[in-house]
């Protein structure tokens, strides 16, 4: 089994590397273990750390080392409280933009996104512990490096952080191709959340229902959709376009 990001096995290892502050992206628990890691699965609870309980053979796969049932990936990234960036933002005068990634599965779509936003000027990616692409040494080389240079920001859940953003004075912008209002009309000098979903089955329900502007790239060919990189892209030149009138696009 190929890997393309760090490990680290046994669980004295994974609590001290949340003690040492190692940033963990995702941890694998033997399903049989459930009521024996009480205390680890509180403290993976306490840093928003995703976890999931898997069989051995699984883990065995991974390593044939004494793993003791847990192995934890080592993130490529530092994530970033949204909470702290976004007041952050408004006190140095910026106009917030975040792009936020709805179930974007693919690794070299979330990275090709990534690279987008940065060169865009965004200020944040917004994702979901759960459903998301993970972000490994194949999303960092997608995005040639932006994943470095953009905050990343990881939450429980997407619905509380628009929630919260929403309440911060952003304006929730989705694209979808079922909505009847061109992503051009928008007015995206305002702080802006730009929120964009998986490909096959779009930004779900009751996230749309939170937006504020439901918003579709026209489509002149045959295809009936673009890849969501490409939609970001658009999407986020279009803020560009908006905010920098000088700059020739």
């Amino acid at each position: 089994m190929k890997l393309n990001t760090p490990f680290i096995y046994g669980t004295r290892p994974l609590f001290e590397a949340i003690d040492a502050g190692r940033q963990i992206d995702r941890v694998l628990i033997k399903n049989t273990l459930r009521e024996s890691l009480e205390e680890l699965l509180t403290l993976l609870r306490k840093h928003n750390i995703p976890y999931q309980f898997v069989q051995a053979d699984r883990l065995n796969r991974i390593t044939r080392h004494n793993h003791q049932g847990v192995i934890a990936f080592v993130s490529e990234i530092e994530y970033y409280d949204l909470e702290k960036i976004i007041p952050v933002l408004f006190e140095e005068g910026k106009v917030p933009l975040v792009l936020a990634l709805d179930h974007i599965t693919d690794v070299r779509n979330f990275g090709a996104i990534a690279r987008s936003a940065e060169c865009a000027g965004a200020h944040a990616l917004l994702i979901a512990e759960k459903g998301h692409a993970g972000v490994n040494a194949d999303a960092i080389k997608t995005s040639a490096g932006a994943l470095h240079h953009i905050p990343v920001c990881r939450v429980k859940s997407l619905h509380s952080a628009f929630t919260y953003l929403k309440e911060s004075g952003l304006q929730i912008i989705a694209a979808t191709e079922k909505a009847e209002k061109i992503y051009t009309s928008v007015d995206f000098n305002l702080p802006s959340v730009i929120v964009l979903g998986a490909e096959d089955t779009g930004i779900t329900r009751d996230l749309l229902r939170m937006a504020d502007h439901l918003v579709r790239i026209p489509m002149l060919g045959k295809t009936a959709s673009l890849n969501v990189s490409v939609a970001a892209g658009i999407l986020l030149y279009e803020a560009v376009r908006q905010r920098n009138p000088k700059v020739r696009i």
